[in-house]
C-alpha cells in the first residue's frame, strides 16, 4: 500500500497513485521458482492473540498519526484513540468513522510494530475479516524500518493483503521495489477472488526468505516474487521490516468509485498476528 510512513512528521515523498494494482496493471507471477526449501519454526517468535481488552498492547504496537493524505490523497485522519483501534472479545478492531477531525471528514487508525517488532525474514500470518463499503481501503502490510536504500520504493514494501471496497471479492498481494513498481508498470502483484472476505475471517500470510517472497491466502499460494540476485533495485528485502494494519478512506485507489458514507463506521477485525522465525541451515 503505497503510503508515506511519516514517522514524527518526516514525510517520505513520492508521487502518485497506489502501487499494487490500482489500475489493473499486473505482472506475471505464476512461475514457481526452483529454489531452496526453507522452513520456519513451529512456535511464533512474536505474536499478538488479542486476548485482552482495551488499547492494542503498547509493548507491541504504536501508531501513525495525521491527516495529510499519506501520499495517496486519502481522506482520513489517523488517531491513537480507542475509538479507532481497540481490543475486545479476542479480536483487534480497527474502525474508520465518519467524523470530523483536524480538517478531515473521517477518522481511522494505522497501528504499526515499528521499533517494537522489526523482522528480517520469517513467516507472517494475520487472520482477519475485512471491512465492507465503497471507499474503504484496508491493508495488512510491511515497510522497511531503516530505509537503508532510500525512500519509497527503493527500500521496498510488502503488501500481505490489500482490498478496496468497490471490488469486494478481490484481494491483492504485492511487492514493491525500485525496479518493480506501478509508475513504470512493472509492479509484481497478484490477486485472488475469495468468498466472504468481508463476512468471515481468512488467513493472510507471507513467507519471506532470502530466496523469495511468497504470499498466500488460506494457505493457497497467490504470489511468488523471487530474488533475482540483481542488487537492491530488484531485491531490497535483506533489511528489517515492520508490520502495519490500517483502514484508509478514499484516496487514489480506494476512492476511485467514490465513498459511500452509509458504510461507516467500517471495521476490520484481526483475530491474531503471528511471526515465525526462519530456520537457518
Amino acid at each position: 500500500m503505497k503510503r508515506s510512513r511519516m514517522p514524527l512528521g518526516a514525510l517520505i515523498l513520492w508521487v502518485g497513485v497506489h502501487a499494487a494494482s490500482c489500475f489493473g496493471q499486473q505482472a506475471d507471477t505464476t512461475q514457481v521458482s526452483q529454489q531452496k526449501r526453507w522452513e520456519f519454526e513451529a512456535t511464533p517468535a512474536w505474536q499478538d492473540e488479542f486476548d485482552y481488552t482495551g488499547a492494542p498492547d503498547p509493548a507491541k504496537w504504536g501508531y501513525d498519526i495525521g491527516g495529510h493524505g499519506w501520499g495517496n490523497n486519502e481522506l482520513q485522519y489517523y488517531t491513537d484513540s480507542t475509538s479507532n483501534a481497540f481490543v475486545a472479545d479476542g479480536v483487534l478492531t480497527i474502525a474508520a468513522r465518519k467524523e470530523k477531525k483536524e480538517g478531515r471528514d473521517y477518522t481511522s487508525a494505522r497501528v504499526i510494530s515499528n521499533g517494537k517488532g522489526d523482522f528480517l525474514y520469517g513467516r507472517f500470518e494475520i487472520k482477519a475479516k475485512l471491512p465492507s463499503g465503497k471507499g474503504t481501503w484496508p491493508a495488512l502490510w510491511m515497510l522497511p524500518t531503516d530505509q537503508a536504500y532510500g525512500g519509497w520504493p527503493k527500500s521496498g514494501e510488502i503488501d500481505i493483503m490489500e482490498h478496496v471496497g468497490f471490488d469486494p471479492d478481490r484481494v491483492h498481494i504485492t511487492t514493491h521495489t525500485e525496479a518493480y513498481y506501478f509508475q513504470i508498470k512493472t509492479q509484481k502483484t497478484a490477486t485472488k477472488v475469495i468468498d466472504g472476505a468481508m463476512d468471515r475471517f481468512h488467513l493472510y500470510r507471507v513467507d519471506w526468505t532470502p530466496d523469495a517472497i511468497r504470499g498466500y491466502i488460506d494457505d493457497a499460494l497467490v504470489l511468488e516474487f523471487p530474488n533475482e540476485g540483481k542488487g537492491y533495485q530488484v531485491w531490497p528485502f535483506d533489511k528489517r521490516f515492520h508490520l502495519l494494519m490500517n483502514i484508509a478512506v478514499g484516496g487514489d485507489w480506494g476512492g476511485q468509485k467514490g465513498v459511500d458514507d452509509d458504510s461507516f463506521p467500517a471495521r476490520m477485525q484481526v483475530d491474531y498476528v503471528r511471526v515465525y522465525k526462519l530456520i537457518e541451515k
